[in-house]
């Protein structure tokens, strides 16, 4: 942690709320979740069936700074830089069909997501009990 000055913010003039582009976070273990119920119901049924997994809605990079700053208790330095060739203002998962189909969605917060990828970074080791649950 803290090896970096300051955090690359590609882009500030997105016609987003706070003009940095918004993308859909999902939590490792919402993700994997999903694909344990997804493989349960897709053992039931035959053909292909595609869903997508994600919160359904967006959260800016600013956001996803501001998480991890009251997670680790102090501010992150960052600065804005250019935006990057190709990247879109927005866009998120329709789950709505793994709403409807699987009883799926996420349950945990981007701030959930910082408190969780901070404890990992901090004690390698943090994660390994829960993770040994799933398997």
């Amino acid at each position: 942690m803290g090896r970096r000055e300051s955090l690359a913010v590609f882009g500030n003039d997105y016609p987003t709320e706070d003009g940095t582009g918004v993308r859909d976070y999902i939590h490792v273990m919402d993700l994997a979740d999903g694909h344990v119920v997804a493989m349960e119901k897709l053992a039931d049924k035959s053909g292909v069936h595609i869903y997508n997994l994600g919160a359904g809605v967006g959260s800016s990079v600013l956001d996803v700074v501001n998480a991890f700053s009251k997670a680790c208790g102090k501010p992150i330095n960052y600065h804005f830089a250019p935006r990057r060739d190709g990247d879109l203002p927005a866009y998120w998962a329709d789950a709505s069909k793994a709403d409807r189909e699987l009883n799926w969605r996420v349950t945990r917060t981007l701030d959930e997501m910082a408190q969780d990828i901070l404890a990992l970074a901090v004690t390698p080791s943090a994660g390994i009990p829960r993770l040994r649950t799933l398997l």
